[in-house]
């Protein structure tokens, strides 16, 4: 890997040594994340879960992670990314424990949103301490990258974790995972520098050191809806979606549909690795985020049409289509690190961290929603093959609909 070009704060080995520490973490959590995909139907099988349960099971991680990212905005900017992200870490152990222990639904949903809780710093603490550490095409590259690292976290969600499972079980799973945990809290110690803070808090106005910068922001608002629908949705569809579809739509087996995952999962390892080599060219050509998610992002809507409509014709390509979604969704994934560079260093964790709320709301609320749909459209008597494409189609329209706000939303706002 060829490191980025650095800030003079962060010489070129402390960029890849301190990439490697926070990248660890992330991995860690994208697993957390993604592995109730490749669980589904144990658990289901085990505690009678409902698609509406699945849903919000998988979506309580995200409610858990929600919940704290105002606060972890203020809290990196102040205390900085090392001491915030392995505060954090901490109790995602003990989330990890937990659900290892739990015997019922509510004790997975409780353990699952302590798991959000705990991983909910390992991408905005990177982000923020980049903003600082590194130049404006570097961070577009280590933005794309850490997602690299988190589709290889859910890479090893799908046909690794399908082949221990008769061996380990998934109780065990999550206890390997709370160690692995603290092995990456004891290396993020070791290599992640400390924040200074006192130049950064010295001149920022004391009005400005709330979030009140953040929402008056257009460009922020401009870049709501599609973080909410479409980058929301690209997750909540690789995370959960994708597993019961290929199951319950496509007649895939549980080993067929973790390869299906596997291959989803590497496609979009591939794809980041591929944004993080492009996108620092094309900003020094002046090619600006806004522009590549305009005219990206609506190959995403033609996939999810084929999806829907050809949904039992596509037999053995179910996988490549939902991977073709991800891939031509992943045009979106660029307006985190835009956002970021929308406002200066001394606020970047709180713009970050809004954001990521707004995105991580977005796949709660998709994940759940989906779910919600497809049972009630079963409650209506229909089939559960058009129940997934009547729900899937609510969220397209969604999409597109943001979509829509964004490209209208141009006029009033002075980033290109």
């Amino acid at each position: 890997m060829t490191a980025p070009s650095v800030h003079p704060q962060l010489s070129r080995q402390a960029a890849i040594t301190v990439f490697l520490a926070f990248a660890s973490a992330y991995f860690l959590s994208a697993l957390i994340r993604a592995i109730t995909a490749t669980l589904s139907p144990t658990l289901t099988q085990e505690l009678g879960l409902t698609a509406r349960d699945l849903g919000l099971l998988a979506g309580g991680y995200f409610l858990g992670f929600s919940l704290t990212q105002l606060p972890l905005g203020s809290w990196l900017d102040r205390f900085g990314p090392k001491k915030v992200n392995i505060a954090f870490l901490s109790v995602a152990v003990m989330g990890c424990i937990a659900f290892s222990m739990a015997t019922s639904f509510a004790g997975l949903l409780m353990a699952r949103m302590l798991c959000g809780v705990g991983v909910s710093a390992c991408l905005m603490a990177p982000l923020t301490g980049y903003r600082r550490w590194l130049n404006p095409a570097s961070q577009l590259r280590t933005n794309s990258w850490m997602l690299m690292t988190g589709s290889l976290g859910m890479l090893m969600s799908t046909l690794p974790v399908q082949w221990l499972m008769p061996w380990m079980g998934w109780r065990m799973m999550f206890l390997v995972l709370a160690a692995l945990v603290a092995l990456t809290m004891l290396l993020m110690a070791w290599q992640v520098p400390a924040w200074e803070t006192a130049t950064d808090q010295a001149h920022t106005p004391v009005h400005e050191r709330g979030y009140a910068a953040v929402w008056r922001s257009r460009y922020f608002w401009r870049m709501t809806p599609i973080g909410f629908f479409s980058y929301g949705g690209m997750v909540a569809i690789q995370t959960l979606w994708a597993g019961p579809w290929m199951t319950q739509v496509g007649g895939w087996s549980s080993i067929e549909s973790a390869t299906g995952l596997f291959a989803i999962n590497l496609t979009m390892l591939c794809t980041f690795w591929t944004w993080g080599l492009v996108t620092p060219k094309l900003s020094r050509r002046g090619v600006h985020p806004n522009k590549l998610i305009a005219w990206g992002l609506p190959s995403s809507f033609g996939v999810m049409g084929v999806l829907i409509f050809a949904a039992e014709g596509l037999g053995g390509w179910t996988s490549a289509v939902l991977a073709l979604f991800c891939l031509t969704s992943s045009f979106v994934s660029l307006a985190q690190p835009a956002v970021g560079q929308a406002f200066p260093a001394a606020l970047a964790g709180r713009a970050l961290s809004a954001y990521n709320l707004v995105i991580f709301s977005g796949i709660f609320i998709v994940q759940w929603g989906i779910g919600l749909t497809v049972d009630l459209f079963k409650s209506w008597g229909w089939p559960t093959v058009a129940a997934f494409q009547g729900a899937m189609t609510v969220f397209l329209i969604c999409s597109m609909a943001s979509y829509g706000y964004f490209l209208w939303s141009k006029p009033d706002n002075q980033t290109p």
